[in-house]
């Protein structure tokens, strides 16, 4: 017995001592290969198939997942979302045992078929006993059942006993600093810090969010606290009273054509999601300044009746005009970017009041749901966005607006349909349809349906759709999934999207399209493989054209590979491939990655290793790709020109009650003087819970 400790002691020592030389090691052989990509493909090809994989470490999960839920999203802020949420999950698992849809609808990225499969086969077969059990429900199969491992619990109640609560705590704090960056003209230090302070006990849970921008001062005259601050208190019930927000909070029913100040609802081409919208109402603990309620929400709930009221006072960033003589002043933009470290940045804080009611009233029958929501916005100075550009013609003006909507969904069978009708005050609609359809339990089939009027205005929302804004978008998408082997899943999606006016960089009606195929090979939990291929096509207007700009159209190809392995336990190795061609003018991106995750086995330390080779003709060409970064942060350089980039991220956890991790970050790109520009960043982040 002693030899074999001794020996398992020299083997994992072995395996420390290896694996830091691998570092250097690796970045001297990337930079020779730099010159010859075609060699260095065979070496990454020989490692990936020498090698193999295991679960990885929930971070990665709840990065992996994000990503596969955000691929398509234009605004970053959303990805922040869901890694937020992702986090909540695994931090309060879902009690799926429970079958109680308003607990089994926090897991978001399910649909709303699926929930009732999951309600319908628990109550038939009794208690999940298995994270396999639940591939084999309608509606699920392997690759989600392991998507949803991280953020569930099979236990049935939670153990507290009675007339003891559990009081929980966590502090999160952030800070980055970009050394080789100064700007003397900024209002205060380039440090960017975020802090976040949530507690929980029985019912009763709440939270504080503080955050200051780089450049920005942390205490702004005239103002005694930070440059932003958000704090929420909730209440969450079982009975008649189901939740009380007070404080900062988001909101999003039905669709989210109406009021979705939560989450996006674009979409992944090869992901259904969350395509069928789902009620929610959840205290706000994001950054965004500007697009969030502060006030009080309310959720009620008698039998089959659910009702829920939300009032909003609150003070958001504008730019404001004034009338030819002077005497009135009117808004004639939002400013959404929160960002204020320049003198006239400050004059546009907090200076426009909106005021903001909601009512929303939703009842099921049998396998049907119905909602009604009514929304009004009022402001305490009249909003002229028109301005003398032809594609702000439907802009919105005025000091106040409605938007009235009905929404459904429905459950036949294996079939899921969902659709939602809202108008705004001048009577433009936006529409939406679609269907979920399981003719078979290894094929899944979707559809949706959607038409925005051009001059639609919800000053809260973001129904589904490929625009930042929920207007001037007509469009159909489908997609399947489909097993077509065991441990074999193909994906592919096709959309096209009209917009019937001009919008931003296009002076004239446009079209889109999107074309996507995935392919995904998981034989084991220790090795895994994925093929992507994208098409987008795209109209903008010509950069070059004097006078009225003539049209170009826009065509990329992407081709990517990703093989996920582990040769020990305490050793994920992942290797990408990208490359883009854009069609009309030729110009090509390739990248290619390596990522190392180590945790040790004697000392709590574990670190996250990337070196990436990225070489691009123009910026039509850039590649994206997703970084391990700090929790409830996230990190998706877009890489254009020729250089490479490369982190080191290390995580200590101290005992079982904080976390500190450290992040450096160096990019080197080749100029047009073949000259190296470096920057650099090093962020900061300390966790502590009780």
């Amino acid at each position: 017995m002693k030899n074999f400790y001794r020996n398992k002691f020299y083997n994992q020592l072995a395996r420390d001592k290896l694996i830091i030389p691998a570092f250097a090691y690796f970045t001297r052989i990337s930079a020779y290969f730099a010159v010859n990509k075609i060699i260095l493909v065979h070496i990454i090809f020989f490692i990936s198939c020498y090698v193999y994989c295991q679960e990885e470490e929930l971070s990665d999960i709840i990065t992996n997942i994000a990503e596969e839920l955000a691929a398509d999203e234009s605004d970053p802020e959303t990805a922040t979302l869901f890694i937020e949420q992702l986090h909540e999950l695994s931090e309060y698992p879902v009690r799926i045992n429970s079958a109680d849809e308003s607990e089994l609808v926090r897991l978001f990225f399910i649909t709303d078929f699926q929930i009732k499969s999951l309600i319908d086969h628990i109550k038939e077969s009794g208690d999940i006993v298995s994270i396999y059990e639940i591939a084999s429900v309608p509606g699920f199969d392997r690759q989600l059942a392991e998507m949803m491992m991280p953020f569930i619990s099979l236990v049935k109640k939670e153990n507290n006993s009675p007339g003891k609560l559990k009081f929980r705590n966590n502090l999160l704090t952030n800070l980055i600093i970009k050394p080789g960056e100064s700007d003397t003209s900024s209002l205060g230090s380039a440090w960017k810090i975020l802090s976040k302070y949530k507690f929980s006990i029985g019912s009763f849970s709440g939270g504080i969010t503080v955050e200051k921008d780089a450049g920005e001062k942390f205490f702004p005259a005239p103002q005694s606290f930070p440059d932003f601050i958000s704090t929420n208190l909730t209440y969450t019930g079982k009975g008649f009273v189901r939740k009380i927000i007070l404080g900062d909070y988001s909101a999003r029913f039905g669709q989210g054509t109406n009021v979705n100040s939560r989450m996006s609802t674009g979409f992944s081409l090869t992901s259904s999601g969350y395509m069928s919208g789902q009620d929610e109402v959840r205290p706000y603990t994001s950054t965004d300044e500007n697009n969030f309620f502060r006030g009080v929400a309310a959720k009620f709930s008698i039998r089959n009746l659910g009702l829920s009221l939300l009032y909003s006072n609150n003070a958001v960033d504008a730019t404001l005009g004034t009338s030819a003589d002077s005497t009135e002043k009117y808004v004639v933009n939002f400013y959404r970017t929160g960002l204020h470290n320049r003198s006239l940045m400050m004059t546009k804080k907090d200076i426009l009041n909106e005021i903001f009611y909601g009512i929303n009233v939703n009842y099921n029958i049998s396998s049907v749901r119905f909602g009604l929501t009514w929304t009004e916005n009022s402001f305490s100075l009249p909003l002229n966005l028109k301005s003398s550009d032809p594609d702000d013609l439907y802009a919105f003006e005025g000091i106040r607006n409605n938007v009235y909507s009905v929404y459904y969904n429905s459950v036949i069978k294996r079939i899921l349909m969902f659709g939602e009708v809202s108008a705004d005050k001048l009577w433009n609609f936006a529409l939406v349809q679609g269907f979920t359809a399981r003719p078979a339990d290894r094929l899944s089939i979707n559809f949706l349906y959607r038409k925005y009027s051009p001059g639609f205005i919800s000053l809260h929302a973001h129904g589904p759709g490929i625009s930042t804004s929920t207007g001037n978008e007509h469009g159909m998408l489908g997609n399947f999934t489909f097993e077509a082997a065991k441990y074999l899943f193909i994906n592919a999606g096709f959309d096209i999207t009209s917009f019937p006016w001009l919008k931003y960089r296009c002076s004239y009606p446009s079209i889109a399209k999107r074309k996507e195929i995935r392919i995904k090979y998981l034989p084991s939990d220790k090795f895994s493989f994925e093929m992507l291929y994208k098409y987008r096509f795209s109209m903008t207007d010509m950069q070059d054209d004097k006078g009225i700009s003539g049209m170009a159209e826009l065509t990329s190809r992407t081709f990517k590979g990703i093989v996920k392995y582990t040769p020990a336990e305490n050793l994920n190795l992942t290797t990408r491939i990208d490359y883009k061609v854009v069609g009309e003018t030729g110009s090509k991106g390739m990248l290619m990655l390596q990522d190392i995750n180590y945790r040790f086995r004697q000392i709590p330390l574990t670190l996250w290793f990337r070196h990436c080779i990225f070489t691009t003709d123009d910026w039509n060409s850039r590649l994206f790709t997703w970084e391990n970064d700090l929790l409830y942060s996230f990190s998706i350089p877009a890489l254009s020109g020729k250089g490479n980039r490369s982190y080191l991220m290390v995580k200590w956890k101290i005992a079982d009650i904080a976390e500190l991790r450290i992040k450096y970050r160096l990019t080197t790109v080749q100029s047009v003087y073949y000259t190296a520009e470096e920057s650099d960043e090093i962020k900061f982040q300390f966790r502590i819970w009780l």
